[in-house]
């Protein structure tokens, strides 16, 4: 095989490079010397005067003694060397000068020749490897040898050792061909016994007699060749005439060996009964018709005649090459189902190459015609390229022959096997997939005609194919188990055919005799992601013939579109099933965070909000249309905001805040206590390190605080109430001897004496010490009255209190801007306790100002109500300590400055006389307190209508 396309390539690479020149002289040696037998006419000989019957003396003044010795003198030249022939014309010397020509290429077509050639040694190799011992592959495998040397050997001139090789390996090659193809279609296939051929287990021989008889042209023709050539050397038209006679006996025998084959052929087809050998007959046929024919016909026989025939008809070489494979396909692949499409596909490419052949021809003839030179050796170039230009562009000719051939062949199934692939494409609209099975099933079998058919779909969970559509059948269609022999072959894209011997011999045996016993021979997978998630299961056609390759095709092409609507059916089917739970998960969720006491919220990283639950549109009063897509800044306040945005920072992965102050969206803005915690919302990744937003849960605590408050001023004031009781009784006897004591020295007190004034400040002072000890027993008792209400200015209560801390003040550096109303702010209370109030306010103010500063009060009537505004410029109250400063006892100062009852008496009062107190403070930026009292006037006018 090697040495074979060693010397095949060799042969291509001398002919690509070898340009032989010639005199176009046939020189003979004779008695006188080297002689001129024959001259070409239009030569190089021709053009300088030569004649018949001259004598050749010398060569460039070298003597000649043999033609040999011209030869050599021709390949030391080249195309155009001017060469000086001494000749002997009639008794007298001349000298001419020659000019060298080039040799006469043969055939133009010899390298596509050549191809074909390599082409069926590959064929023949390819089945004896396949096949090693099967006999009918060796014979097989010489008959492509035969084939390929016929193609690929030709002599190029120089006649060296190795242009020798290739002069015999053609001529022996030709002399075998017919024989070799003769013999084939003798013993292959096999033929029944008492048929004339003696049957073997491997190849079936004929007759010894018959088979010298075969080969003996062969030799005859190869042994006249050798003596032509070995003993007609000497006389060139002798030889020239003897050549020339074997070369077109040759093809005459190839003709005959033929026409032989095709009768052996068709005489085989009576005596073998068996379906396969017969179907392998079909191709043998065929392929010898199609391939031997046209060349036979159309060459063989012309050149066997003594015609010259025109160089285009040398392409008809080219089907030959059809022979090899058909026979290739007949051994080995057992595709005998294919004959018709071989049939049609070769006359649709043989008409398509006549009609080049003959586009070739009216080309080359209208290049001739236009450039008006018949002798221009380009002019065949020109056409070939505008023929292969031509038939480049015309394939839709082609295709329009391929399709004419198919409505013959097919005639009323033709638009129905067309139609097939639509309607497999348009299955992909249909999403159940028993109803698209039961569809694609009829059409199938409409247009197929075939005697039964199953759509076999696999379980999800056992693999197993179980029917649900089929046609034609009696019985419940059997199921394929995932685990069948079949399976693993379907799985792997390849379509199983158990009328098949070759391939029915690899699966199990007894589960083909089954599935052929059910009337199912073809098995095609509807493969989706390297896996058959769905088999047609086809008996045969009512003609009980096979389906052959284009039949197969066609249902591949439709298996894979059912693959892709039958998945499509699975997905829609499970995205269904996936959405319903999708939906309840969703509804369920919906009902747990709606269900929540507490609001929720969920923002994204840019702080825009996506998630807003129904509790925190009951007490924050925002709806949920209103707040999704807002950004928390636009919803919340913007002191929520910022301590929410400090303690994510701090604590990315978790933060709580405790008793937030954030102002409600209500109709009435009320001032609302929370609990806030904030956690990251992970991307759905499961990445922690990917965060898609935050999660806030708001707790209203606000109710919770109030009832906390009241519950601790309760426990408190029982305390001190018990306190109370006993320093009341304590402080009021020395109380009382103050009392007494001062009012007996004012009664001998002088008025005009500057000390009467001081003894009735502390008579007075005397009095408000008894009224604030009896106040902080009304205080230990809520609910009780503490004394008569009477019309109090809120100015003169607070001018009487500084009074009072008037030196304290002057003491401490702080000075004071007092900004009171013009008019009386006259509320329905008892004075001393609003005394106390105040009183308690100032002292704190003092407290918070150690280095002194500005203490500034104001009054204002603000509607209905008298608004009192303390501020100082202090060092202010903590933000953590703001929700306490009202519980009795809670003191941030020293142990000796204060004991933490003050503003908790404060806060007691303000509420029993239906007022509001609110602090205001931030660390280094002093405290502001607002108490809030009802007019007199609206006082009386609310408890008037109470009642």
């Amino acid at each position: 095989m090697g040495v074979l396309v060693g010397l095949g390539i060799a042969n291509i690479q001398m002919r690509a490079r070898w340009h032989e020149v010639e005199d176009g002289v046939l020189w003979t040696a004779r008695g006188e010397g080297v002689v001129a037998a024959e001259i070409a006419p239009g030569s190089a000989a021709a053009t300088a005067g030569i004649q018949r019957g001259d004598v050749l003396l010398a060569v460039n003044g070298s003597p000649v003694q043999t033609p040999a010795d011209v030869v050599e003198f021709q390949h030391q030249g080249v195309a155009g060397t001017q060469l000086t022939y001494t000749l002997a014309r009639l008794g007298t010397r001349q000298a001419l000068q020659v000019s060298l020509a080039p040799t006469p290429q043969g055939s133009s077509m010899y390298y596509l020749l050549a191809a074909v050639g390599f082409f069926t040694l590959l064929v023949g190799a390819s089945v004896r490897l396949r096949r090693p011992h099967d006999q009918a592959t060796l014979h097989f495998f010489w008959l492509c040898v035969a084939f390929f040397g016929a193609f690929s050997f030709s002599f190029n001139g120089p006649f060296d050792r190795l242009d020798w090789v290739f002069y015999w390996g053609d001529a022996i090659a030709i002399a075998l061909l017919p024989p070799l193809l003769l013999h084939f279609t003798l013993v292959f296939p096999e033929r029944p016994k008492g048929t004339g051929a003696l049957v073997t287990r491997g190849l079936p021989s004929p007759s010894a007699a018959l088979v010298p008889v075969m080969y003996m042209p062969a030799l005859a023709l190869t042994a006249a060749r050798v003596i032509t050539i070995v003993r007609g050397s000497s006389n060139g038209t002798f030889f020239s005439e003897a050549i020339d006679i074997l070369d077109r006996s040759e093809h005459a025998y190839l003709f005959i060996g033929a026409l032989a084959a095709l009768a052996v052929i068709v005489r085989a087809f009576r005596q073998i009964t068996s379906r396969t050998a017969r179907r392998q007959l079909r191709w043998i046929a065929w392929g010898t018709a199609l391939g031997v024919g046209p060349f036979a016909f159309g060459y063989a026989l012309p050149w066997a005649l003594g015609l010259d025939p025109p160089l285009a008809l040398q392409l008809t070489a080219v089907p030959l090459g059809l022979v090899p494979l058909t026979f290739a396909s007949a051994i080995v692949r057992y595709r005998l189902r294919d004959v018709e499409v071989i049939i049609k596909r070769g006359l649709a490419y043989t008409a398509f190459g006549a009609a080049a052949v003959v586009l070739y021809g009216a080309l080359l003839k209208l290049v001739k015609f236009s450039f008006a030179s018949d002798t221009d050796s380009h002019n065949w170039i020109v056409a070939a390229l505008g023929t292969l230009v031509i038939v480049l562009l015309a394939r839709p000719v082609k295709d329009a022959v391929q399709d004419a051939l198919d409505r013959v062949f097919y005639r009323d199934r033709y638009d129905y096997r067309r139609a097939l692939v639509g309607f497999a494409r348009d299955l992909n609209s249909d999403l159940d997939v028993v109803r698209l099975g039961q569809r694609l099933v009829a059409r199938v079998v409409e247009t197929l005609v075939v005697d039964r058919m199953a759509l076999m779909l696999a379980d999800e969970r056992s693999g197993d194919f179980y029917s649900i559509g089929d046609f034609g059948f009696s019985q419940p269609v059997p199921p394929l188990g995932r685990h069948s022999s079949l399976v693993a072959r379907l799985d792997a894209s390849h379509t199983v055919a158990l009328d098949d011997p070759i391939a029915a011999a690899r699966f199990v045996a007894e589960e083909v005799e089954s599935w052929r016993d059910a009337g199912i021979y073809y098995f095609v997978p509807c493969v989706f992601e390297g896996g058959a998630i769905a088999v047609l299961a086809l008996g045969r056609k009512d003609t009980d013939e096979p389906f052959n390759s284009e039949d197969l095709a066609l249902l591949t092409a439709v298996a894979g579109q059912v693959a892709t609507a039958i998945e499509n059916g699975r997905l829609y089917r499970q995205l269904h099933l996936k959405a319903e739970e999708l939906g309840r998960m969703r509804e369920f969720n919906e009902n747990i965070l709606e269900s929540l006491d507490d609001g929720l919220v969920v923002f994204d990283v840019e702080e825009r909000i996506v998630r807003w639950n129904h509790a925190l549109e009951r007490f924050y009063g925002v709806k949920r249309p209103h707040a999704i897509g807002r950004t928390l800044e636009e919803i919340f306040d913007r002191q929520f905001v910022d301590a929410l945005r400090a303690a994510r920072q701090e604590r990315p992965e978790g933060a709580t805040l405790y008793r937030v102050p954030l102002t409600s969206r209500h109709g009435e803005t009320t001032r609302l206590l929370v609990n806030a915690t904030a956690v990251p919302l992970h991307a759905p990744s499961g990445d922690e390190a990917v965060i898609a937003g935050t999660i806030l849960l708001i707790e209203d605590v606000t109710e919770r605080v109030r009832l906390e408050e009241q519950l601790q001023i309760s426990d408190k004031m029982a305390s001190i109430g018990l306190l109370a009781a006993g320093v009341a009784h304590e402080v009021n006897t020395p109380l009382t001897g103050i009392s007494s004591f001062t009012q007996m020295l004012l009664d001998g007190a002088d008025p005009k004496d500057p000390k009467t004034v001081l003894l009735e400040k502390i008579e007075r002072q005397t009095f408000r010490a008894a009224k604030i000890v009896n106040g902080l027993l009304n205080l230990s008792r809520p609910g009780t009255q503490g004394g008569e209400r009477i019309h109090v200015d809120i100015n003169a209560v607070i001018t009487d209190v500084f009074s009072l801390l008037e030196h304290q003040f002057e003491v401490a550096k702080i000075k004071v801007r007092r900004e009171l109303a013009d008019a009386p702010m006259l509320v329905l209370g008892v004075e001393h306790q609003l005394q106390q109030v105040f009183l308690n306010l100032f002292l704190n103010t003092r407290d918070a100002m150690p280095r002194g500063g500005w203490l500034s009060v104001t009054t204002r009537l603000d509607g209905s109500r008298v608004v009192a505004e303390i501020a100082d410029t202090g060092s202010g109250i903590p933000a953590e300590h703001l929700a306490r400063i009202y519980d009795p006892f809670f003191t941030t100062k020293t142990i000796a400055r204060g004991t933490g009852l003050g503003l908790s008496i404060t806060y007691g009062i303000v509420h029993e006389h239906d007022g509001t107190i609110r602090c205001d403070s931030a660390v280094g930026h002093g405290t502001r307190f607002t108490v809030t009292l009802p007019l007199a006037e609206a006082e009386r006018e609310a408890r008037a209508a109470r009642k």
